[in-house]
């Protein structure tokens, strides 16, 4: 499968990130253990063993540490540098490394956008959790960073007469939930909350984007060196199509939040075709 990300260039930009750490610009992540936390409480069951993949931070473990429901937590992920020193587990990036039906609860939070087999990486979670094993999590979805696509594609366009892909390409949420599905989970869900930011300017977003290691990683990104040029034409577009009247610009991220069971024999089955005992007729009707 021809690949869609430089996994190698995402690692080195994760890197340079928690290395160089820039205060603030970790509210996303922040954003998103906060939810997770929410959607936690709501789940009454407790999973003897979880584990987060590959969340390049602590702060879905710290989360289902604090929620008090999990025994044991295994972090996973791709670089040592992720670790910080903690325990955890290294693996190659989208491959989950645990037998067949040894988790309880899997979490990913802010990852799977930058799989190149999103697929294939849910099917190996699924397989992973015992029967009626919660999986749980969020991705960057369609819609995010929809302003600065369009600012660099229409500069790109007027300076050099044509663009190469700089922003990511989303999955939408139906297309996320049809994955879900796909690879296996029983009663998949899946939902999209949208956080605006706003920015001075394209600059400071862009330096925050690089403070989160999430900056271009496309295999067909453009070889084109951006110029000074482009980057301003693109910040000139950028306040006049996305700014509020007091000049400071708007940042869209799209965040897909998943959640699907692994199947068994004791989960709510769908009612067949045909079995109801009350017409939707009569329903209606009020009868």
């Amino acid at each position: 499968m021809q690949p869609i990300f430089d996994t190698d260039l995402s690692m080195q930009h994760k890197r340079r990130a928690l290395a160089t750490p820039v205060a603030g610009a970790d509210f996303l992540m922040r954003r998103v253990a906060e939810d997770l936390a929410d959607r936690l409480a709501t789940v009454e069951r407790r999973f003897p063993d979880a584990a987060a993949l590959f969340c390049v931070t602590p702060d879905a473990r710290e989360v289902i540490t604090a929620s008090g429901k999990a025994d044991t937590i295994t972090r996973i992920e791709a670089d040592n540098a992720f670790l910080d020193g903690g325990d955890g587990r290294l693996a190659p990036a989208e491959t989950v490394p645990l037998p067949p039906e040894s988790l309880n609860l899997a979490v990913s939070l802010l990852s799977l956008q930058e799989a190149n087999d999103i697929p294939g990486v849910l099917i190996q979670i699924c397989r992973a959790l015992r029967p009626d094993g919660l999986f749980l999590g969020a991705m960057a979805g369609g819609g995010t960073l929809a302003e600065l696509r369009e600012s660099l594609l229409a500069a790109e366009s007027e300076i050099y007469g044509g663009a190469g892909p700089r922003v990511f390409p989303f999955a939408d949420v139906r297309d996320v939930g049809a994955l879900l599905q796909r690879a296996g989970f029983a009663l998949p869900v899946a939902d999209v909350e949208t956080v605006t930011v706003r920015y001075a300017d394209m600059f400071a977003l862009m330096r925050d984007l690089r403070a989160m290691g999430a900056t271009n990683t496309l295999a067909a990104r453009s070889r084109r060196p951006a110029t000074r040029a482009l980057f301003l034409r693109a910040a000139e577009i950028y306040a006049e199509r996305f700014s509020d009247p007091d000049s400071r610009i708007r940042a869209t991220f799209s965040i897909v939040w998943m959640s699907g069971w692994a199947p068994a024999p004791t989960q709510q089955k769908p009612l067949k075709p045909g079995s109801a005992k009350v017409s939707l007729a009569d329903a209606l009707r009020g009868g």
